[in-house]
């Protein structure tokens, strides 16, 4: 019960997920990216072994095709399972089980896979790709929240008893270094998406500082004193 955009920047090379599902603490499992490597996500009746062993294969330079057929034959479960596959080149391979939940589907563009499970309808997958094209203009981590905000407005995941809310959700971004370069998730609350939006353009305003006070830890701002006068920059814009 989940929907996903994963993708590799064509401009930055980087790689990164935005995902929302009604399952509690989902950035647990978004543990398949890695910069100049590919990302890939195992969901539905997840597999946590898929990741790390596809993001080896892809290591090793293997296609996404080739690793998402050994994943398949690595898995008697494998039709329970959803799984995307991007190599560092952008090219992309993904897999819908049989046995997937509700309306499960995906769809694949130009170095990325919209993908979901107990959805409303396939018109959620089409507009969680629809926005990602459509946001050329935005940094790459705005593309992905842009691609799951989409899935979410169009009518996201149903079960029996109609809509599911969004419990948890997360934003993932990886690049040139061995860390996340933003890694934001919601773990459980009512409003998963709308929580994560907001910690994202709140950590946003911080995220210079933080690299200022990596870069030069000597003369750096106490935290607080950055905070203060952000708070006055904000009033001052009102």
């Amino acid at each position: 019960m989940t929907f996903t955009l994963l993708a590799r920047c064509p401009k930055s090379g980087q790689v990164g997920i935005g995902i929302a599902t009604y399952s509690i603490c989902v950035g647990l499992y978004c543990n398949g990216l890695r910069g100049n490597v590919g990302a890939t996500m195992s969901q539905a009746f997840v597999n946590q072994g898929n990741n790390p062993l596809a993001l080896r294969l892809l290591a090793l330079g293997y296609t996404p095709d080739h690793v998402l057929d050994e994943l398949k034959a690595n898995d008697p479960n494998h039709p329970f399972r959803q799984i995307a596959v991007i190599d560092r080149l952008g090219r992309v391979a993904a897999y819908s089980g049989e046995k997937n939940r509700g309306w499960a589907g995906h769809v694949t563009g130009d170095g990325y896979v919209a993908m979901g499970n107990v959805l409303s309808g396939k018109p959620v997958i089409d507009a969680m790709a629809a926005a990602y094209e459509g946001a050329v203009e935005l940094s790459f981590e705005r593309r992905l929240l842009a691609a799951i905000e989409a899935g979410r407005d169009a009518g996201g995941q149903a079960g029996n008893d109609g809509h599911l809310p969004e419990r948890s959700a997360a934003v993932m971004v990886y690049g040139d270094y061995d860390h996340a370069e933003i890694d934001l998730r919601v773990d459980l609350h009512d409003k998963a998406v709308e929580e994560l939006r907001r910690a994202f353009e709140e950590y946003d305003l911080y995220r210079g500082y933080y690299k200022e006070r990596s870069r030069n830890p000597k003369d750096a701002m106490p935290q607080y004193a950055f905070a203060q006068a952000l708070a006055r920059k904000q009033e001052a814009a009102q």
